[in-house]
């Protein structure tokens, strides 16, 4: 294998392993996932502008020097990332010193999503709103599945058009 080919899998299993670490609840893994899927990004880059060649310096053929613009590129985003894992990494400890553990909780909407798939409502709760009473339907009222309330049959167009 040549060493080009080592580097583009070697940055696809960066990617791939910060990938896996984002989808992590621990924030210090969501850090790391970050870092390793920055870090494969960089190196693919740098892999697929060509390539390596001599510094570029006056004076040397044209033909035997690098092209700079993906090595900028590269250094503006490991600038980048290194600001982004800061701030990640500042998040994460404040939220260790007020609940003190770094774990992502669930969203309010993330519950009711889950609960509304477990009593596998989601596509039925859309289909039949014409009933007035939910015990001819066979359903459950949106306030037991910790939801909205649906909306009266009627527009407000029509509402007013009534008055």
């Amino acid at each position: 294998m040549t060493p080009t080919l080592i580097l583009a899998i070697a940055g696809g299993v960066l990617i791939a392993a910060g990938v896996y670490l984002l989808l992590e609840r621990s924030l210090m893994r969501i850090l790391a996932g970050v870092m390793l899927a920055g870090n494969g990004i960089n190196l693919l880059f740098l892999v697929s502008s060509g390539p390596a060649g001599t510094a570029p310096i006056v004076g040397e053929d044209p033909e035997a020097i690098a092209d700079p613009l993906p090595q900028a590129m590269v250094l503006t985003a490991i600038v980048i990332s290194l600001a982004t894992s800061a701030f990640l990494l500042a998040m994460s400890y404040r939220s260790f010193q007020l609940e003190g553990h770094d774990e992502v909780a669930d969203d309010v909407e993330d519950a009711i999503v889950r609960r509304r798939a477990e009593a596998d409502l989601s596509s039925e709760a859309y289909v039949d709103t014409s009933s007035d009473s939910d015990s001819e339907s066979g359903g459950r009222a949106d306030s037991e599945l910790g939801g909205r309330p649906e909306r009266e049959t009627g527009s407000r167009a029509e509402d007013e058009e009534a008055r």
